[in-house]
């Protein structure tokens, strides 16, 4: 969270810089429609500025992922760029709309127009006469923009519409980008604030007409095949074997990957619960009946089924310098952990490792094959079942571990129930860079 929060941070402050190194807010004369002259080409900058990064960030690009650790992290910031991106056009449309609403209310006089007379360039004079129509036309792409932000926002609005509806907005983004090539000072463009909007632009359009044309992550797809089913009913838990084509380069125990069963659902992401072997290119996912389209999956997956795995993807890969782990897998976040322990099985390592299962629901088929999937690697299990053991807490967990000083701790499960153990453990001298959290939401 602390490296979204700077990475936000730093690019709210980089575009604000280099626009006050190029204009001010500060104008002399100072009056109320020379100030809104300038915060209009600040505000206008400063929000496709941010739409544009949010655009870059959808192209899934390995290197970011490394130094954000983890496309999840990539994410949770695209998601917080959309949202500041939102506020900063909502106050810009205002003062380009609502002043035009109090000067026909009569509440301000507007003042005569200025520059008359004046010699143009052929370019500035052609940006001139586009003016009223990249005013239109950014409106209504701003009016669209927002309802598809705001819809993917909203918990409820299905999965499957969302991933249908939100890449709609790269057609608005691109009519914004047309808004706010025409409309920045033509001065800007010859400043650093200029170059930086040019590069931000292009880039943003290049990822908007990659996401129309369905080409994100397209090097990283590779065909397969359901192999094998199994459903653990008490749990609402179904597990399924997909065997790869060739093409697929290998993942670390804690990657994810997006699957396609059904176009017309689009891509979910789950996390992959099986160790790598190039000799059987199988993976295994295991999904819980959680909403609308993972309680249908039992259902419509068959064995023998085709479907379409993008990845892998994430850095919740087990990797640091503490000789000592402490793993808690809540729930269905048991998953990554599954696969770890199956590579620790086969490439034995020195680290002591605990891990705590907390879970509300009990299926001793399941359960089983995690207590022998940990004997093999070498873990210490602890089991708590909800009604029975008591909630886990970083007291439990500091008495079963006493060493836990030594440790780092790796979470995946509710994000709510990981900040607290995040923040009970810092509270406790914990270094924060020693938990380790897999924000698993892609919206």
């Amino acid at each position: 969270m602390k490296r979204i929060k700077i990475s936000l941070l730093a690019i709210l402050l980089l575009l604000t810089v280099l626009w006050l190194a190029a204009d001010t807010l500060m104008p002399k004369p100072f009056t109320y429609f020379s100030f809104r002259v300038a915060f209009m080409q600040y505000s206008g900058a400063l929000a496709i500025g941010l739409m544009s990064v949010a655009m870059l960030l959808v192209l899934r690009l390995k290197w970011l992922e490394l130094r954000l650790d983890g496309l999840d992290k990539i994410y949770r910031l695209h998601k917080w760029l959309g949202i500041a991106a939102l506020v900063v056009a909502i106050i810009h449309w205002w003062w380009g709309k609502g002043t035009k609403w109090m000067v026909g209310w009569g509440w301000l006089e507007k003042p005569a127009k200025s520059g008359a007379g004046e010699t143009l360039g052929i370019i500035e004079s052609w940006l001139r006469s586009q003016r009223g129509f990249a005013e239109s036309v950014g409106e209504w792409a701003f009016y669209a923009a927002a309802v598809l932000i705001v819809l993917a926002l909203i918990k409820r609005f299905p999965y499957h519409w969302f991933v249908k509806t939100h890449k709609w907005i790269a057609v608005a983004y691109l009519a914004l980008v047309y808004h706010a090539a025409v409309l920045i000072k033509v001065d800007y463009w010859s400043q650093p604030i200029g170059g930086l909007l040019a590069v931000l632009l292009l880039g943003g359009s290049a990822a908007a007409l990659l996401t129309l044309t369905g080409r994100i992550g397209a090097s990283r797809k590779v065909q397969g095949t359901i192999a094998a089913l199994t459903e653990y009913p008490a749990l609402r838990v179904l597990e399924t074997a997909v065997v790869l084509e060739n093409g697929w380069r290998g993942h670390a125990a804690g990657q994810f990957a997006f699957v396609t069963s059904d176009r017309n659902e689009g891509a979910h992401p789950y996390t992959i619960a099986s160790a790598w072997n190039p000799a059987d290119r199988r993976l295994v996912f295991i999904t819980k009946a959680l909403g609308d389209h993972t309680s249908r999956l039992r259902e419509k997956l068959k064995i023998g089924m085709p479907v379409t795995v993008e990845g892998p993807y994430g850095c919740f890969d087990f990797e640091d310098a503490q000789p000592r782990q402490i793993w808690v897998g809540a729930g269905i976040g048991i998953t990554p952990f599954i696969a770890r322990l199956k590579q620790r099985a086969a490439t034995p390592e020195a680290k002591t490792i605990d891990l705590f299962h907390p879970t509300a629901e009990f299926d001793q088929a399941a359960i089983d094959r995690l207590k022998a999937d940990a004997e093999a690697a070498g873990v210490r299990l602890h089991l708590l079942v909800d009604g029975k053991d008591g909630r886990l807490n970083g007291e439990h967990i500091r008495a079963a571990v006493p060493e836990w000083q030594s440790a780092s701790i790796w979470f995946c499960g509710p994000p709510e129930f990981g900040q607290a153990l995040r923040d009970d453990f810092i509270v406790r001298g914990l270094l924060p860079e020693r938990f380790h959290q897999e924000l698993f939401q892609m919206r």
